[in-house]
């Protein structure tokens, strides 16, 4: 789930607070090109407010007549739009996908479940919200400790971060995934660093650039952006790398990037970038093998950081490493 989805949760609640009647609608499958992923969601409110989006704007008007009705009669439904769809067409979603959305209307007790999801989410704990597309019924899973089958299903969709329709016992259910956010840690406060930390914010991630150097790490330079300056090794070890990190560094300065990426190598981290020539890598990798780190351990390193799309201007490598973090956190 993206910050976007989060924020549908928070309004739902906050209407739900406002004794408001209030839908919910889940994008629970697709097939083809469709325009949004399985847990996207969209809230409606019993005036046709809505937050949030399930297609891009292709079905959004015949979702929202949906959670009408359902908030109307109290029931759940299962809507599913496709090129062969007269409505869908109607409505614009001629690019060849399919889209199955789950409508549900938010009873009395969903407060109390919306804001106990919304509190694991704030706190970093994965969490998923399951949901019967038959009845409606609703279970919150904490997939570290339950262990039924909906447990094991949970855990299994949150280690894919992927929300997903599943069968249990017979039944469809949808498993909403909420996982902690992505999380990067940029070493070196350069012009590289500024379009990266800029990029990264908009795609979902938290960043954070560790400099000690105070007049490179500037909040002009970094407007919005979490300004560490601590050196990488104090600093990753007050805020560890996790399995949902990334970490690239750009100073081109031994004593910054080999304690970062030293750390990094002893952390689950998805994402080990390092910026330089390769003859710059290859030095970089002698030191740390000096140091104890072993060939495969090394290997987790990307350098030269960066797919090779021919990037020139910072700009350009920013997105060239944006773009290969994307591919090691999907693959």
């Amino acid at each position: 789930m993206n910050a976007d989805d989060f924020d549908v949760l928070q309004t739902a609640a906050r209407w739900i607070g406002e004794r408001r009647k209030v839908a919910l609608a889940t994008v629970v499958k697709t097939w083809g090109s469709a325009p949004r992923q399985p847990g996207s969601q969209i809230a409606v409110r019993d005036d046709a407010a809505f937050v949030g989006s399930v297609s891009g704007g292709c079905v959004e008007g015949a979702v929202i007549d949906a959670a009408q009705a359902a908030m109307n009669d109290g029931k759940v439904r299962l809507l599913e739009f496709g090129v062969a769809d007269e409505n869908a067409w109607s409505v614009g979603l001629a690019c060849g996908g399919r889209i199955e959305i789950f409508v549900e209307p938010l009873g009395g007790d969903a407060a109390t479940a919306l804001a106990v999801l919304n509190e694991a989410r704030r706190e970093g704990r994965a969490i998923v919200r399951a949901v019967d597309l038959i009845s409606g019924e609703e279970r919150l899973i904490d997939p570290r400790t339950e262990v039924s089958a909906w447990g094991r299903a949970a855990a299994e969709a949150v280690q894919a971060d992927q929300s997903t329709r599943v069968e249990i016992e017979g039944r469809p259910w949808f498993l909403g995934v909420f996982n902690p956010p992505l999380d990067l840690a940029i070493v070196g406060a350069v012009h590289i660093a500024q379009p990266l930390a800029k990029m990264a914010a908009i795609t979902g991630y938290n960043v954070r650039v560790i400099d000690p150097r105070k007049s490179f790490a500037t909040a002009e330079r970094f407007p919005g952006i979490a300004l560490w300056y601590e050196w990488p090794d104090e600093a990753l070890t007050r805020a560890p790398l996790g399995r949902r990190s990334a970490l690239i560094v750009l100073a081109h300065d031994p004593k910054l990037d080999d304690p970062a990426l030293a750390a990094a190598l002893a952390s689950p981290a998805f994402y080990i970038g390092a910026l330089g020539s390769k003859r710059t890598h290859a030095a970089r990798l002698a030191r740390l093998k000096a140091h104890g780190f072993s060939d495969e351990a090394l290997a987790r390193i990307q350098g030269p950081a960066g797919l090779a799309i021919g990037a020139k201007s910072p700009a350009e490598i920013a997105v060239s490493i944006l773009a290969q973090m994307t591919e090691r956190l999907r693959s």
